[in-house]
Protein backbone atom coordinates (compact mmCIF):
# COMPACT_ATOMS: atom_id res chain seq x y z
CA UNK A 1 0.00 0.00 0.00
CA UNK A 2 2.70 1.96 1.25
CA UNK A 3 4.27 1.54 -2.62
CA UNK A 4 1.29 2.53 -4.20
CA UNK A 5 1.08 5.93 -1.94
CA UNK A 6 4.52 6.59 -3.02
CA UNK A 7 4.21 5.76 -6.92
CA UNK A 8 0.93 8.07 -6.55
CA UNK A 9 2.72 11.25 -5.30
CA UNK A 10 5.69 10.69 -7.49
CA UNK A 11 8.06 8.42 -6.05
CA UNK A 12 11.42 9.74 -7.68
CA UNK A 13 10.44 12.80 -7.02
CA UNK A 14 10.12 12.65 -2.76
CA UNK A 15 12.86 9.80 -2.88
CA UNK A 16 15.78 12.65 -4.16
CA UNK A 17 14.16 15.98 -2.05
CA UNK A 18 13.04 14.69 0.87
CA UNK A 19 15.48 13.19 3.56
CA UNK A 20 15.06 9.97 5.53
CA UNK A 21 13.97 11.13 8.79
CA UNK A 22 11.23 12.57 7.28
CA UNK A 23 10.05 9.38 6.16
CA UNK A 24 10.79 7.63 9.22
CA UNK A 25 8.24 10.58 11.16
CA UNK A 26 5.70 10.27 9.16
CA UNK A 27 5.64 6.46 10.13
CA UNK A 28 6.26 6.99 13.85
CA UNK A 29 3.18 9.41 13.57
CA UNK A 30 1.20 7.10 11.81
CA UNK A 31 1.41 4.17 14.32
CA UNK A 32 1.13 6.81 17.23
CA UNK A 33 -2.02 7.75 15.83
CA UNK A 34 -2.97 4.02 15.62
CA UNK A 35 -1.53 3.37 18.96
CA UNK A 36 -3.58 6.18 20.74
CA UNK A 37 -6.62 5.17 18.74
CA UNK A 38 -6.67 1.16 20.10
CA UNK A 39 -5.71 1.93 23.43
CA UNK A 40 -8.50 4.28 23.54
CA UNK A 41 -10.88 1.59 21.77
CA UNK A 42 -9.80 -0.96 24.52
CA UNK A 43 -9.74 0.82 27.51
CA UNK A 44 -12.84 2.47 27.69
CA UNK A 45 -15.47 1.71 30.41
CA UNK A 46 -17.92 -0.01 29.90
CA UNK A 47 -21.12 1.35 31.06
CA UNK A 48 -22.95 -1.19 32.97
CA UNK A 49 -27.16 -0.32 33.25
CA UNK A 50 -28.55 -1.77 36.70
CA UNK A 51 -32.00 -2.99 36.89
CA UNK A 52 -33.88 -3.14 39.88
CA UNK A 53 -34.47 -6.59 41.19
CA UNK A 54 -37.67 -7.78 39.80
CA UNK A 55 -39.79 -9.00 42.74
CA UNK A 56 -42.63 -11.92 41.17
CA UNK A 57 -46.28 -10.92 43.26
CA UNK A 58 -47.16 -14.61 44.17
CA UNK A 59 -50.54 -13.07 45.61
CA UNK A 60 -51.97 -11.60 42.87
CA UNK A 61 -51.05 -14.48 40.58
CA UNK A 62 -52.99 -16.54 43.20
CA UNK A 63 -55.63 -13.99 43.70
CA UNK A 64 -56.55 -13.50 39.78
CA UNK A 65 -56.34 -17.73 39.78
CA UNK A 66 -53.52 -17.45 36.95
CA UNK A 67 -51.89 -20.72 36.51
CA UNK A 68 -48.13 -21.36 35.83
CA UNK A 69 -48.61 -22.99 32.37
CA UNK A 70 -50.86 -19.50 31.50
CA UNK A 71 -48.06 -17.34 33.21
CA UNK A 72 -45.29 -19.07 31.01
CA UNK A 73 -47.41 -18.14 27.88
CA UNK A 74 -47.78 -14.51 29.16
CA UNK A 75 -43.86 -14.81 29.30
CA UNK A 76 -43.82 -15.61 26.01
CA UNK A 77 -46.22 -13.24 25.09
CA UNK A 78 -43.82 -10.23 26.64
CA UNK A 79 -40.71 -11.99 24.69
CA UNK A 80 -42.81 -10.82 21.73
CA UNK A 81 -43.16 -14.45 20.22
CA UNK A 82 -46.48 -15.12 17.94
CA UNK A 83 -48.81 -17.90 19.10
CA UNK A 84 -47.84 -20.46 16.93
CA UNK A 85 -43.96 -19.81 18.12
CA UNK A 86 -45.25 -20.19 21.68
CA UNK A 87 -47.31 -23.61 20.60
CA UNK A 88 -43.87 -24.38 19.23
CA UNK A 89 -42.01 -23.79 22.52
CA UNK A 90 -44.20 -25.15 25.25
CA UNK A 91 -45.38 -28.32 23.07
CA UNK A 92 -48.85 -27.89 23.00
CA UNK A 93 -51.85 -26.92 20.13
CA UNK A 94 -52.01 -23.83 18.87
CA UNK A 95 -55.71 -23.75 20.14
CA UNK A 96 -54.36 -24.46 23.82
CA UNK A 97 -52.13 -21.17 23.21
CA UNK A 98 -55.20 -19.12 22.17
CA UNK A 99 -57.37 -20.76 25.73
CA UNK A 100 -54.71 -20.03 27.99
CA UNK A 101 -54.24 -16.28 26.02
CA UNK A 102 -58.24 -15.91 26.06
CA UNK A 103 -58.28 -16.99 29.53
CA UNK A 104 -55.60 -14.46 30.54
CA UNK A 105 -57.30 -11.57 29.45
CA UNK A 106 -60.32 -12.27 31.20
CA UNK A 107 -58.81 -12.81 34.33
CA UNK A 108 -56.11 -9.55 34.03
CA UNK A 109 -59.48 -7.59 32.32
CA UNK A 110 -57.97 -6.72 28.95
CA UNK A 111 -58.65 -7.13 25.69
CA UNK A 112 -55.36 -7.53 23.74
CA UNK A 113 -52.43 -8.93 24.74
CA UNK A 114 -50.67 -5.29 24.75
CA UNK A 115 -52.72 -4.40 27.38
CA UNK A 116 -51.85 -7.97 29.06
CA UNK A 117 -48.83 -7.50 28.89
CA UNK A 118 -48.33 -3.99 30.14
CA UNK A 119 -51.20 -4.80 33.40
CA UNK A 120 -48.66 -8.06 33.66
CA UNK A 121 -45.79 -5.13 34.28
CA UNK A 122 -47.93 -3.14 36.38
CA UNK A 123 -48.71 -6.21 38.61
CA UNK A 124 -45.46 -7.46 38.81
CA UNK A 125 -46.60 -11.23 37.22
CA UNK A 126 -43.25 -10.87 34.62
CA UNK A 127 -40.35 -8.82 34.48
Amino acid sequence: MLILIMRVIEYRFLVRDLTLEFYIGIVAVFFTALGIWVGLRFTRKKVVVIHPEFQFNEKEQSQRGISKRELEVLELMAQGLANQEIADKLFVSLNTVKTHSSNLFSKLGVSRRTQAIQKAKELNLIP
